[in-house]
């Protein structure tokens, strides 16, 4: 059975919005996109390596595929958008109809929880989620995270879309499992879902 690995870049204050290039996602008008470039470090690159060196899927929203189809297939060839180009690719989205423009993408029927919670049942392999925050939200609220890795840089936006609502979630308590402190920085925090709750 598959697990669901969710991968992300958050500041201080909890923004995952538009980490990677200023306009990956204006949304709300946000305008502070690109920050997460100042803090890159050859540790993100082997802590992200080691969930995407096995067997693995990747897990999108729509606005992160729309994203991640329109910029990686152009890249020139390096391990990082070779393993993107080449793996399977699941979208949930509401919205998108098939086929899908990129190579090896299929798009979840249905519900999206229960699209993932299926696959986990199903696959062999793991789920691994970069960025698409509302799919991520809706998976946490059926429990269907197993691991968190977030990249949290020394950096405070005030404002952005965040990973964690500000209400409307139910409390949640997790492990560390393992950390590592970036010369630039960052903390590379990995936690997995605790059964006991503070």
């Amino acid at each position: 059975m598959g697990k669901v690995i969710v991968i992300e870049h958050l500041t201080l204050d909890g923004v995952m919005q538009a980490p990677g290039h200023p306009e990956e996602d204006p949304r709300d008008g946000f305008r502070h996109g690109g920050w997460a470039n100042r803090n890159q470090d050859p540790a993100m690159q082997q802590v992200m390596g080691r969930h995407m060196s096995s067997t693995w899927s990747l897990l999108t929203g729509r606005t992160t595929y729309e994203r991640f189809a329109d910029y990686w297939p152009k890249q020139p060839p390096n391990p990082f958008t070779d393993a993107l180009n080449r793996v399977q690719k699941y979208v949930a989205s509401t919205t998108l109809t098939e086929p899908l423009t990129w190579q090896n993408s299929t798009l979840l029927k249905g519900d999206a929880a229960d699209a993932v919670s299926g696959l986990k049942e199903e696959l062999p392999e793991n789920l691994v989620v970069f960025g698409s925050g509302v799919l991520v939200r809706s998976l946490l609220e059926r429990n269907l995270v197993d691991t968190f890795v977030l990249l949290i840089h020394p950096l405070v936006l005030g404002s952005g879309r965040r990973l964690f609502p500000d209400s409307g979630s139910d409390l949640s308590a997790f492990e560390l499992v393992d950390s590592v402190t970036t010369g630039t920085g960052v903390i590379i925090a990995t936690y997995q879902p605790s059964a006991r709750l503070a």
